[in-house]
């Protein structure tokens, strides 16, 4: 009998200990965890309005929203090639899947270089198994407010279509006889 009972004693201190530990744990998370205070409240919003104009022209470019598209471009002449590739695109595919992942972020001043990495699938109807497509690209925006698209290098997502007519092998012709 001398044996369990010290048995008992034991689980009785080791159950009584695991209940000091969690509580210990217990008051550690809640006076060591003070909220995080934003050190740069100004840098911190203007980087979360740079995402969400990267957001904006994803989703417009997926849900094939033309005007949605525009209105995240700043008004420039060279802008046009690109708007044209991406008509191109919202004409030939009836489903577009697009993914952003933003690999880094360069401020300086009004310029905003956001680099990224793209995934997505574009379809030309319900039965097509799509074109799946990755790569990455320099997205160059411009503001501190208002954040518009200003220029764009590298592999961009947009265009698929030109992108898949130049991957395609031509067609064989018939030679006259």
């Amino acid at each position: 009998m001398l044996y369990c009972t010290a048995m008992d004693d034991r689980r009785i201190w080791f159950s009584q200990s695991l209940s000091i530990v969690w509580l210990l744990v217990l008051a550690v998370v809640m006076v060591g965890c003070p909220s995080k205070t934003i050190r740069y409240p100004a840098e911190h919003e203007r980087l979360l309005r740079i995402d969400q104009a990267l957001e904006s022209l994803r989703i417009a470019y997926q849900q094939k929203d033309q005007p949605g598209f525009r209105s995240m471009l700043l008004p420039v002449d060279h802008h046009d090639e690109l708007q044209r590739q991406v008509d191109m695109d919202f004409e030939t595919f009836s489903a577009i899947s697009l993914e952003f992942k933003i690999e880094r972020v360069v401020i300086e001043k009004d310029d905003i270089d956001v680099f990224i990495h793209w995934q997505g699938t574009w379809k030309r109807d319900a039965n097509d198994t799509g074109i799946r497509q990755r790569g990455h690209a320099r997205l160059q925006w411009a503001g501190t407010h208002s954040i518009l698209l200003r220029g764009a290098q590298g592999d961009l997502p947009f265009g698929m279509k030109t992108r898949q007519m130049l991957s395609e092998p031509p067609s064989p012709q018939i030679q006259p006889r």
